[in-house]
């Protein structure tokens, strides 16, 4: 479906400037391109969609994907307010990633898009969920922990697979993939281990990606603490009060980085350290 607003010039002129002052060098626009955002209905997906818009060149998709059916028609609808030049086709997935028939769908509608000319692929991994913080003598329950690493594993693995294989017969074509990750993917911190143990797993799932396909530009980017949802779960669950970053600061970096095109595809990017 075709989105039609009259406020972009205003409103994403503005944040081009902003981050074309930081000396991008490579690109200045993503290209035509298919952008895919897991999770994007709230917290740091709703900022990714919202920045990555503004920098997609006229025709292309973007693909928007989380559970709720409702938030991602509220986000599409937050997206009219500065994508009419682009002629930007979104599409809202609702599906359960840790679902096969949710990543057959989300790949189903990415396929339909394949038809077009597209000049850039861009798959943005960022579904996961917090789940139970408790100690690690308390997961004795199998079913309960194979359902938390299916979303926050196995779903990335199915999903980046079956996407890189609709994209593959266009040589030409830009493919970067970017898996939102955590300074706990390398830090071991006590009662976290499902959250450590799915973070570091597709930290070592997605440098494999880098190694194996060359031509797959691969980023591993945390984000830092931010003021989202997840986070004030984590203070309600833990205690633990952290200095919160706007989701969408971060969102800026990560856009950036993906505008410079300078980093080696495996990298593992903290928000703090670029």
């Amino acid at each position: 479906m075709f989105i039609y607003t009259k406020r972009r010039k205003k409103t994403c002129f503005h944040k081009r400037r902003s981050i074309k002052m930081s000396n991008i060098t490579n690109h200045s626009t993503l290209g035509r391109s298919i952008c895919i955002i897991t999770g994007a209905s709230k917290g740091f997906g709703r900022a990714l969609a919202h920045k990555v818009s503004c920098w997609l060149e006229p025709g292309s998709v973007l693909l928007l994907v989380a559970r709720s059916e409702t938030l991602l028609q509220e986000l599409k609808e937050e997206l009219q307010s500065f994508t009419e030049e682009q002629q930007l086709v979104v599409h809202c997935v609702a599906v359960d990633l840790s679902k096969r028939e949710g990543v057959n769908e989300t790949i189903r509608v990415a396929r339909q898009e394949a038809v077009n000319e597209i000049e850039h692929l861009l798959l943005i991994n960022n579904a996961a969920s917090l789940g139970d913080i408790s100690h690690f003598g308390s997961f004795t329950n199998l079913e309960e922990v194979n359902s938390y690493l299916s979303l926050n594993i196995s779903s990335a693995l199915a999903l980046t697979a079956g996407i890189l294989q609709v994209f593959s017969c266009t040589p030409l074509m830009r493919r970067s993939v970017v898996n939102i990750s955590s300074a706990l993917a390398l830090q071991p911190l006590p009662s976290w281990v499902l959250y450590c143990t799915a973070k570091a797993a597709r930290m070592m799932m997605f440098r494999v990606l880098a190694k194996e396909q060359p031509l797959v530009k691969v980023l591993i980017y945390s984000p830092g603490p931010m003021d989202t949802d997840m986070q004030k779960d984590i203070l309600r669950l833990t205690g633990v009060k952290h200095h919160l970053l706007p989701a969408q600061e971060s969102a800026d970096k990560l856009v950036k980085l993906l505008l410079d095109d300078d980093f080696v595809s495996g990298a593992n990017l903290d928000f703090f350290d670029v």
